[in-house]
């Protein structure tokens, strides 16, 4: 088995690997760290909790080592891009924590916080600076930043950049940019926009594709239950008495949907807060802390604002509103059953979303298990099974608990990067 020692990285990044408890690579830094090292451009398809940060983070951190010369006044030499404040925060910790031996400089920008801090931090130079592309214009638009001396470029999560309206802000980003560097594009999905940018961005690249977006996690236990809309609340509070979950996460497709979601389970004596981008960042970072803490067990979110979520121990995913996107599907279930343990994902139906449900159960090519309704609310007849069932990730039988009683306790655990087992995790 590949481990870390193996891929060309040098003492202080070891050092700071080992301290983590990291030792065995996850796939994808497996495969991109040496074509980085060697001054490649890398085009990785991956989605979240494949440790990507790290694939592109310590290669990144051993060339600014290796070639130490001062960053000039408000530029730095290496940038990275990422859609929103909480992955962006992540991004910057993961570079603070890998290369806490190496004396490098670095710097965050995001917006929601006052510019001053940014604009100070950036003025006398940085080797990394970790930006989302709306913050990061402001900064160019007065004159806070310079970067004509980027050597290096991660856009990290490409897709999200498209949802999110980034793409043209990227692009403007870019012609700022000097036009010999190393690329870096990390999407886990790639719809044509997304293609077309990578093309321009990329120059002869590695292609790393691990974890297919349609690929659901194996230790997870899906589920789907039949319910009208004006039926879910109570369904959600049903389920979350029954479960007594260890955390959860609630799913809902917009950012009032999940103000109410909340409000409906505080009325229900069960406390719940909520993230999304009508969120101050520092409502954001409480609310986060509190969820990773366990103060808060019950945390709703919309898709935009989870991304950066990476919290081990969330025992349950809810998908209160089906997504529209299949792929998100995805996403949204692999939060749970992370670092080995097992997982819980839950989908709610209507009658209207019946489509998106098939769309689900295509892309990933399995169905999934239809759970009972619970007394009290009126039973939706679910679609006729198919003659034979597709394979595809773990599903649970009808008829399955919420995941209270009737499954053993995963157990927290200290924590661990997604795709690591026992002692010797991958880094994320």
């Amino acid at each position: 088995m590949t481990q870390f020692t193996d891929l060309g990285l040098v003492a202080p990044i070891l050092k700071a690997l080992a301290e983590e408890g990291y030792a065995t690579p996850t796939p994808i830094q497996a495969q991109a760290i040496p074509q980085v090292l060697a001054g490649r451009d890398l085009l990785g398809i991956a989605q979240t909790g494949t440790g990507k940060t790290a694939a592109f983070a310590l290669p990144i951190l051993q060339r600014l080592a290796a070639d130490r010369r001062p960053a000039m006044r408000k530029s730095t030499r290496a940038l990275i891009l990422s859609p929103t404040r909480e992955l962006a925060s992540q991004i910057h910790e993961s570079f603070r924590t890998y290369g806490r031996h190496l004396g490098l400089r670095t710097a965050l920008a995001f917006g929601g916080v006052p510019l001053s801090p940014q604009i100070r931090a950036l003025s006398g130079g940085v080797d990394i600076l970790v930006a989302t592309p709306g913050r990061l214009i402001d900064h160019l638009d007065t004159g806070a930043v310079r970067l004509d001396q980027v050597e290096i470029l991660v856009l990290d999560e490409a897709d999200h950049m498209l949802d999110m309206g980034f793409i043209h802000a990227v692009r403007r980003i870019v012609r700022a940019l000097p036009r010999q560097r190393q690329n870096m594009f990390f999407s886990a999905t790639m719809p044509r926009e997304i293609a077309a940018l990578a093309a321009d961005l990329l120059r002869d690249p590695v292609r790393v594709e691990v974890a297919p977006v349609a690929t659901t996690v194996e230790r997870v236990e899906q589920g789907v239950i039949f319910a009208e809309q004006g039926q879910k609340p109570a369904l959600l509070v049903h389920i979350v008495r029954e479960a007594n979950p260890r955390l959860m996460l609630v799913f809902t497709r917009t950012k009032h949907g999940a103000d109410r979601v909340v409000r409906q389970l505080e009325q229900a004596g069960i406390g719940a807060e909520a993230i999304h981008g009508n969120k101050s960042q520092g409502q954001r970072e409480r609310a986060l802390a509190a969820f990773r803490a366990g103060r808060t067990r019950i945390l709703v979110a919309t898709d935009i604002a989870a991304r950066g979520i990476d919290v081990d121990g969330v025992s349950h995913v809810i998908n209160f509103d089906l997504p529209h996107v299949p792929e998100t599907y995805v996403h949204r279930i692999g939060r749970t059953a992370r670092a080995g343990a097992d997982g819980i994902a839950i989908a709610m139906c209507s009658g209207e979303e019946r489509p998106l449900l098939r769309d689900i159960e295509k892309l990933t090519a399995q169905r999934v298990p239809v759970m009972p309704t619970p007394a009290g609310l009126p039973v939706m007849r679910a679609p006729p099974a198919p003659a034979t069932q597709p394979g595809g990730g773990r599903g649970g039988p009808a008829g399955r608990s919420y995941g209270g009683q009737r499954r053993p306790d995963a157990g927290r655990g200290p924590r661990r990067p997604a795709g690591a087992v026992g002692r010797h995790a991958a880094a994320r």
